[in-house]
């Protein structure tokens, strides 16, 4: 298993700086985007090309960095969590139970 760490630094540019330094002493940089941060973890990989918000949200992939591979992914948006039915749960909200 392979963990990584991730940092992002903030510039006076719209992309931020990113790396991922990984256990072994390789460094990849890059571009970063989001929350200005570092974190650790293990990097997985998701290559669904549909159910990316459940994928987000999905517990099992806690304390990992998921890495979503499909390359359209966020073109038809993410549900709007303020549209209810009529129990008042959230409409596009999806449970086995």
């Amino acid at each position: 298993m392979t963990r990584v760490t991730i940092t992002t630094k903030k510039s006076s540019h719209a992309n931020k700086f990113g790396k991922l330094i990984f256990d072994d002493g390789t460094v990849l940089e890059g571009a970063g985007f989001g929350y200005s941060t570092t974190v650790f973890g293990e990097i997985v990989f998701n290559t669904g090309m549909v159910g990316y918000p459940e994928t987000l949200t999905d517990p099992s992939y806690s304390g990992q960095i998921l890495t979503l591979t499909y390359p359209l992914i966020g073109n038809y948006g993410v549900p709007d969590p303020s549209i209810k039915d009529k129990d008042g749960i959230s409409k596009f909200f999806e449970s086995g139970k």
